[in-house]
């Protein structure tokens, strides 16, 4: 992001849209929620990994940094400790914020991740996403820090590789998950409770070339690296955003027109949910929560301390 950019958010775009969440809240809830939040921050230092050596490990793969961590310790320490059959660790992808302090803390609670800084991610950027060429796709990874789920986890990279967002928690053995980490065979999806692409299904169809599965989030996201076009994503960013302009949901919807016409895994919604409502979250019944829009709530009020 740009140094005018970057005063641009802070100064107009940031305080705007805090204002804005504020007043759909209330300012008291704002207040509660805020509190909940530190108190989430807080018990997340005292998070340590689960381990068993004897069961066979696979990775998992994080965009994470300071603002952050205490979510993401959370969400690994809630999948290692329901997971049975494999040992789940995870690759940590710096979203640029990591320093000396933080990396610490995450090798004392976690000994198990591995990390890949920024600095390792900007080599690999240059070596197989080069600005000369991909110039929209590197200033994208500059001003859309949703886009290093695909290009960060994936690019100058083979074989399958499951990213997860930091925003969940899981409540029982994630069975599918596990079974796909031993053996993917096929991309592998979130079920999204409504369409959620901003774009619409007939430009990404055209521009796709197959039809575009419905509703699919990316809170979970299996895909297999060597089966990502850069080429066409470049394209397509640039096609999609002329004709109808940028939105946060863009990484979605590329990562929906990937796996177009192709045979993908979707979780299914009632065990592996998104946006779960407040009674769901108060008494979860389902595999895994993932916590976006009015669900978040509930997730920094209640959720999390499930978990202790």
């Amino acid at each position: 992001m740009s140094v005018l950019g970057k005063i641009a958010y802070h100064v107009y775009h940031r305080p705007i849209g805090e204002l804005r969440r504020i007043k759909k809240l209330g300012v008291f809830n704002a207040i509660s929620i805020s509190l909940a939040r530190r108190q989430m921050a807080s018990a997340s230092l005292n998070l340590k990994e689960v381990a068993d050596p004897n069961r066979p490990a696979f990775p998992i793969y994080i965009l994470t940094g300071k603002k952050y961590w205490y979510q993401t310790s959370f969400c690994l320490y809630s999948l290692q400790k329901v997971s049975r059959s494999i040992q789940i660790n995870a690759v940590l992808l710096d979203d640029g914020s990591f320093d000396d302090k933080l990396i610490r803390q995450i090798r004392s609670q976690f000994p198990g991740v591995s990390i890949q800084t920024a600095a390792d991610l900007e080599k690999k950027m240059n070596d197989f996403l080069p600005v000369s060429r991909y110039p929209i796709l590197r200033k994208k990874r500059e001003t859309y820090p949703h886009i290093k789920k695909l290009t960060d986890a994936h690019a100058g990279e083979s074989g399958w590789k499951m990213v997860i967002d930091s925003d969940m928690l899981f409540f029982k053995e994630p069975a599918l998950l596990e079974n796909w980490l031993k053996n993917p065979s096929a991309p592998f999806f979130l079920q999204d409770p409504q369409y959620a692409y901003y774009y619409t299904p007939d430009l990404m169809t055209s521009l796709a070339g197959e039809p575009i599965h419905a509703n699919l989030n990316v809170g979970m996201v299996g895909l297999n690296s060597e089966g990502i076009d850069w080429d066409k994503l470049e394209t397509w960013i640039a096609k999609l955003e002329a004709s109808q302009g940028s939105n946060y949901l863009l990484e979605q919807a590329l990562s929906a027109m990937l796996v177009a016409g192709k045979s993908i895994i979707v979780a299914p919604e009632k065990d592996y949910r998104v946006l779960p409502n407040k009674q769901e979250v108060l008494a979860p019944h389902a595999v895994l929560h993932h916590y976006v829009a009015e669900s978040k709530e509930w997730y920094f009020k209640k959720a999390w301390q499930k978990l202790l």
